[in-house]
């Protein structure tokens, strides 16, 4: 067991901004990593640049970290209704030396603060997000939450 900070993951899917950002701070983030690969959304204040500023606004710092979203044939994969298939893409995906600088940036932030990943999808359980969790988790040792709006 470790006196680290938990890792925590979330996904928008079907929320409101002001339920993320109320579930982030009860959940006392510090920092949120979003891991999409592309930080555009159509829902009000998902977009990289309204996602930051209102979680400025909620004293919870951002950093887009593009380098740990899933590939486009992976999101394709998932959208087809076939998420078996991204993990595979995925995990390919993070050989590449972007995607493992991005993961080594993520396990230093881990470490320092209380940080949570976000990404679309709302079942954590379809969502590369719980790869990189893991990822991180299988060098720092710290438990895993997954939070729900």
């Amino acid at each position: 067991m470790t006196d680290q900070p938990e890792i925590l993951t979330i996904g928008y899917e079907g929320c409101t901004i002001d339920g993320v950002l109320e579930t982030l701070r009860a959940a006392r983030v510090g920092l949120l990593l979003d891991v999409r690969a592309v930080a555009a959304s159509r829902k009000p204040g998902f977009s990289k640049r309204q996602l930051a500023a209102g979680l400025d606004a909620a004293g919870i710092k951002y950093l887009h970290l593009q380098g740990l979203g899933t590939p486009k044939p992976g999101r394709d994969a998932v959208r087809a209704g076939h998420p078996e298939r991204m993990e595979p893409i995925f995990r390919e995906h993070m050989t590449s030396d972007r995607a493992q600088a991005e993961l080594a940036q993520a396990r230093v932030l881990a470490r320092q603060q209380r940080c949570c990943l976000l990404c679309f999808e709302r079942d954590h359980t379809t969502c590369h997000r719980q790869f990189v969790a893991e990822m991180i988790a299988d060098e720092t040792a710290q438990g895993i939450v997954h939070l729900a709006v």
